[in-house]
């Protein structure tokens, strides 16, 4: 028991560098504002409500990329009877025309690199 000292600043310093960064930011002062994507001006619905289209958008991407791929199902019904395309481009990109304004504000804010545009073309500012 002769490098208790030892042991006892070993631990606090690994107490500090896992709490640097909540240290780090309540120094700074500012809490980080979460992004407001740009909506729609001409829809005043989507396919879900906002509070699953939040939180759940990349559910539903997905599922519609393995019906529309794997199993040729290219046809989202609403429960109201509405019909879209199972689409990231012909039905989200329709309305949400900036992916940079909509899309990329809270992708870049959460830190997520999503891979739709690994397959999909990469709209252009102002092409539509």
């Amino acid at each position: 028991m002769h490098k208790k000292s030892v042991i006892l600043a070993g631990l606090i310093a690994l107490l500090v560098l896992l709490t640097f960064p909540v240290w780090y930011n309540l120094a700074a002062g500012e809490a980080s504002e979460a992004p407001t994507p740009k909506l729609p001006e001409n829809e005043k619905a989507c396919v879900q409500d906002t509070a699953t289209m939040k939180v759940a958008h990349m559910d539903l991407l997905m599922e519609w990329r393995d019906d529309s791929v794997r199993r040729h199902d290219r046809t989202f019904v609403m429960p109201d009877g509405r019909e879209f395309e199972k689409s990231l481009t012909r039905t989200c990109l329709k309305c949400h025309t900036s992916k940079k304004d909509f899309c990329d504000a809270c992708h870049d804010y959460s830190g997520v690199k999503p891979y739709c545009w690994d397959c999909h073309v990469d709209p252009k500012e102002g092409a539509r």
